[in-house]
């Protein structure tokens, strides 16, 4: 959205806690935080990360006015010298983040913060519901998109989001995830994702016929229009109503181009009928778009049933990723700094295994096979380490779930970019086209049997034998 002092779109305890960091003598200590996920949305086998280029608006423009600073002065806990500090204060710390558009697994960074405490803690809560909403919907958008076997998707659900960030920045992530437009008109203000739309029942409705709608439509619109033709009935009257329209109306002026929309009913008999009645009528460029309610498993079953159907609508079940509606992204402490810069590192335990982080500061590899150009496995390292191409590599397996395996044909490529040095943004957002193409790009890439929508193959995330051999010194020394 449009830049606005998001500084107080922040958990309380974030404020509390700094306050706190502040009164300690902490807030000049440099800290690191990962963002990372433990479940793929749906069960599936990966997800796309989306909305870097919002956390980094977010981050410029992050400052407190002196109304923030009135709000907080009047809740009566907060330190006068800590007030002092907010009214100046800027982010100066570094980023590290997977550009829009990666596949990301669980239990890997897809961003990191190093930062003095305050600055980090203070972001936590825009960070992570920025990344946590668009990856979501970025990864439903795939889903639904790689579902539809090439033909295009259109997001149509704006009237049906979680509120005007929902819809706004929904559909720039249906966009990333391989959506072609949407219907959303700010979407394409701001961010540059096409947008487009067809008709509602209304228009219909306000004439006194099917036929005098479709007609007025095409006489305003003659270049490739879209009728919704089951107002009244889809067989009887509104596909040979449009048929008679484009015939009369575009036609005579050379137009071929053109479309019906079906919106209820049985879609996959309905645009089987429908087609043969275009290509009997002459009008093999018609095309057939479908709408309703439409996911992942509906699209995929009308294509298992040979539905004629060329483009997808899809709404309320892609903008709230309905049938998976929360990204269970987390921002933990992985390291901090002592005063003689050493990076000392930090864990959190649990008894659920599955909450026990992976401490210090770190890099990604993600290894891709050069014989097949597929990714093989992703490592997380050490800070420090470094992993060369030129010479065989072990991926130690950690978990022992897999063979230990050692890669010579190969290519290691780091998967976490810099985004800010020092708080200054050293980072350009590609243009979203630019996004999209690379997502698009970086998913062929996968093996097929990742990208499976019921029991995909686990995809291998694993740690270096020396963050193995860290994380295990600190979970012995809490007693694990």
């Amino acid at each position: 959205m449009e830049n606005k002092n998001m500084a107080l779109l922040c958990d309380f305890y974030e404020f509390t806690m700094s306050n706190g960091y502040f009164k300690n003598g902490f807030y000049k200590q440099n800290v690191y935080f990962d963002v990372f996920f433990r479940k793929v949305p749906d069960n599936g086998g990966f997800a796309i990360a989306a909305g870097l280029e919002q956390v980094v608006d977010y981050i410029k423009n992050l400052h407190f006015n002196e109304s923030d600073i009135e709000y907080l002065q009047g809740k009566g806990i907060f330190d006068g010298d800590f007030l002092s500090y907010l009214r100046n204060f800027r982010f100066s710390g570094d980023i590290y983040a997977v550009p829009e558009g990666t596949p990301v697994f669980p239990n890997e960074p897809i961003m990191t913060v190093k930062a003095p405490a305050i600055e980090a803690q203070l972001i936590e809560t825009f960070v992570l519901l920025t990344l946590n909403h668009q990856t979501l919907i970025a990864t439903k958008a795939n889903r639904i998109v790689r579902a539809a076997q090439g033909r295009a998707v259109i997001e149509f659900g704006s009237r049906r989001a979680q509120g005007t960030n929902g819809a706004v920045d929904g559909a720039r992530a249906a966009y990333i995830g391989g959506c072609v437009g949407t219907a959303c008109t700010l979407t394409d203000k701001l961010y540059g994702v096409p947008a487009g739309g067809t008709m509602a029942h209304s228009w219909i409705q306000m004439f006194d016929s099917e036929y005098d709608a479709f007609k007025a439509f095409c006489e305003l619109y003659p270049d490739n229009p879209t009728l919704l033709v089951d107002t009244y009935n889809t067989l009887k009257s509104g596909v040979p109503n449009a048929i008679k329209v484009f015939k009369e109306v575009l036609l005579p002026q050379g137009k071929t181009e053109c479309a019906i929309r079906l919106d209820s009913g049985d879609i996959s008999y309905l645009s089987k009928k429908a087609r043969k009645m275009l290509d009997e009528a002459g009008l093999m460029n018609c095309k057939i778009t479908a709408s309703n309610a439409l996911d992942e498993y509906l699209i995929r079953d009308l294509m298992m049933q040979g539905a004629e159907i060329d483009t997808f609508g899809v709404g309320e079940r892609l903008i709230t990723s309905s049938s998976s509606p929360v990204f269970g992204g987390v921002y933990k402490l992985v390291a901090v700094e002592n005063e003689g810069g050493e990076i000392v590192p930090k864990i959190k335990v649990s008894e659920n295994t599955a909450k026990i982080t992976n401490p210090h500061f770190k890099k990604v590899y993600r290894y891709f096979d050069n014989e097949s150009g597929k990714a093989l496995a992703d490592e997380l390292c050490v800070y420090d380490e470094v992993v060369d191409s030129s010479n065989p590599h072990t991926i130690f397996d950690s978990n022992a779930t897999w063979k230990t395996k050692t890669l010579a044909d190969f290519t290691a490529r780091e998967l976490l970019v810099p985004i800010f040095k020092n708080g200054e943004c050293v980072y350009e957002s590609p243009s979203i086209q630019k996004i999209a193409e690379y997502c698009k790009e970086q998913i062929d890439l996968l093996w097929d049997e990742v990208k499976r929508f019921e029991n995909p193959h686990t995809y291998y995330v694993d740690l270096s034998k020396k963050l193995y051999e860290i994380k295990n010194i600190l979970l012995n020394v809490y007693g694990v």
